[in-house]
């Protein structure tokens, strides 16, 4: 898993059917060596702007939907409570 933080929102009226139905959001990798990279996550929680959060990348992500169909790379699974420094 991979620490975030939730930037903005992405708004799309136009995409693949299997993509209808999810919200997207845009988040910064904190920490480690992708520190700063920018990424979009389907997000399976209600993750809201400026929280930071906890993202799966990969098949992984794909799995967190019950999917394999779905064309994501990042999904967001958890919402960091605790203040931690990356």
């Amino acid at each position: 898993m991979i620490a975030a933080k939730v930037i903005d929102s992405i708004w799309s009226t136009r995409k693949a059917d299997s993509l209808v139905g999810l919200k997207f959001m845009l988040v910064e990798v904190l920490g480690g060596i992708d520190a700063g990279r920018i990424l979009i996550a389907a997000d399976t929680i209600g993750a809201g702007i400026d929280e930071r959060v906890l993202i799966c990348i990969g098949s992984a992500a794909r799995r967190m939907l019950g999917r394999d169909d779905v064309p994501i790379d990042a999904a967001i699974v958890g919402i960091i409570d605790e203040d931690c420094k990356f």
